[in-house]
């Protein structure tokens, strides 16, 4: 998703985005309490509570007639408004400025699903934000947490290589870049495997297993990548969606051998300086503790050029502090889902092949130590295995136009698995626009389907005012969305053409027989 396949709005057109706490500033006078997160954070106090109250207002309205269902979307005459409960009574929204500009149009699952990731990705790192409030009610590490972790998540997204999904930068000085109808074949929100044979998958396997041995009882778990695809995990299916997501914004080789800093456009001015700003705009009428952690440490683990590689091949950062009495950087812990101990993040790297160990914090008894001790165990009983993965896999690999399909520009998706393959984004821009703006049309159908039919099966069929046909299949947990250019005018030749991608890439999972 490129700056040209952006949908941008100004501060003249202006995208707002906030979290707030419905329990919090219940009383006359105390209403700027509930805001957590404003963003654009210049905005005026009053136009801000004015944006928070009258979504609020819609949440408890909405409520009224779907007391089981939260409010998900609210279309206005000159708005959307974009929902997503993170948690009980935590809420995130975007309000979005509608356009007639051709470019601004964008699919509401696809706004929210941005708003899912940030979630995600923050609970993962700092826990979630009702334990953050809990924790100190006044509310100012909570705020300075998630100002800093946003602010450098829209700032971590840039322009990506051709066979990368999503990435792109979301602040373009003061605009805000929205996924629009040119991300139609892109999914947010799982993840991409590589494909692997017999033979390498053993040898994966046999990797996996001695990884497990050199954690010991710690009962830790291992995650393998190679280039910015996943070959291997342990970890639940959601954990492992979060821990990708961040692998390939920060730890993969492509990120590391361009110093993890590659421009950014809110870095203009300073992704800092943008949360800097933030935090005194909106807690300037606080007094008492510093929401820049003058009284508490506030990690950014998003931020640019953090992560290196070591002489060992273990990758190393500073973000999470140092040891007492030297300079030794400490290593970082991640939360995971449905585990309520904290657990090291163990990242070694060698060419093209990523490995993440996580351990349980509580198994490190001797702390730093024990992880020193764990990383000698795997440079010595896992080194050669690593080199035969590795060796194997990038033999196999067909480069970036690996899963391009020759005459079809197709997104398949596993809802279960949360896993997804497309055509590589090269293959995508050869689109012509009529086609990627029907998708996106048909995508909106199927969304809005499956979210009154609970996911049945289904399928759409429709010819572009382009003559092109796109189709939208979705059966037992799958979807598939497929664009056919070029195309014999008949419903029969789509038809066809969709059955002979299922049985040969989808094990026949969309056929009609």
């Amino acid at each position: 998703m490129g700056l040209s396949s952006a949908t941008t709005t100004t501060l003249s057109e202006p995208l707002k985005f906030c979290i707030f706490d419905l329990r919090r500033g219940q009383h006359e006078g105390e209403e700027l309490e509930k805001i957590l997160f404003f963003f654009p954070a210049d905005l005026s106090f009053p136009a801000q509570l004015s944006v928070v109250g009258l979504s609020e207002g819609l949440i408890t309205f909405t409520r009224i007639f779907s007391p089981e269902a939260a409010c998900e979307v609210i279309e206005a005459e000159m708005h959307s408004h974009v929902f997503f409960e993170a948690e009980p009574d935590i809420w995130m929204v975007m309000v979005v400025a509608k356009s007639k500009e051709t470019e601004a149009i964008w699919r509401i699952e696809a706004l929210r699903s941005v708003l899912k990731e940030i979630h995600s990705l923050f609970v993962m790192f700092h826990g979630s934000i009702r334990m953050l409030l809990d924790k100190e009610p006044g509310g100012g590490l909570t705020r300075g947490h998630l100002y800093t972790f946003i602010m450098d998540y829209l700032s971590a997204y840039q322009k990506r290589h051709p066979l990368k999904l999503w990435c792109c930068d979301f602040l373009m000085g003061n605009k805000f870049l929205l996924p629009n109808f040119r991300d139609s074949l892109k999914e947010r929100g799982t993840v991409q495997m590589l494909t692997v044979g017999r033979e390498a998958a053993i040898e994966v396997q046999s990797l996996v297993n001695t990884l497990d041995s050199c954690m010991g009882n710690a009962l830790g778990y291992s995650v393998i990548l190679f280039q910015d695809l996943l070959v291997s995990t342990t970890l639940t299916p959601d954990d492992t969606v979060n821990l990708f997501s961040y692998g390939i914004l920060r730890l993969t080789p492509r990120i590391l051998s361009s110093g993890g800093s590659t421009w950014s456009y809110l870095r203009k001015g300073g992704a800092s300086s943008h949360a800097e700003s933030a935090l005194d705009r909106l807690h300037g009428f606080q007094d008492g503790s510093s929401v820049r952690g003058d009284n508490y440490q506030i990690v950014r683990p998003l931020q640019h050029g953090k992560w290196s590689k070591g002489k060992d091949g273990f990758l190393v950062t500073d973000m999470w502090g140092v040891e007492v009495g030297n300079l030794v950087p400490t290593t970082p812990t991640i939360c995971l889902q449905q585990i309520e101990h904290k657990m090291y993040l163990c990242a070694y790297q060698h060419k093209s092949l990523t490995i993440v160990l996580l351990i349980p914090v509580t198994s490190m008894l001797n702390g730093e130590e024990g992880i020193s001790i764990l990383k000698q165990q795997l440079l010595e009983n896992a080194s050669s295995k690593i080199y035969k993965v590795e060796e194997k896999l990038a033999k196999g690999w067909g480069g970036e136009n690996t899963y391009h399909v020759k005459g079809y520009r197709y997104l398949l998706v596993d809802g279960d698995r949360y896993i997804s393959r497309a055509s590589p984004s090269g293959k995508v821009t050869t689109l012509t626009k009529e086609s990627l703006l029907a998708l996106n049309k048909v995508r909106e159908d199927v969304d809005l389907e499956r979210s009154r039919t609970k996911g049945n099966d289904l399928e759409i069929c429709i010819r572009a005012k382009n003559n092109s046909w796109v189709i939208a299949r979705a059966a037992r947990g799958k979807q598939l969305y497929m664009v056919l250019e070029k195309a014999n005018e008949t419903l029969l030749y789509a038809s066809e053409a969709v059955e002979k991608f299922s049985d040969r890439y989808c094990d026949g999972a969309f056929s009609l027989d």
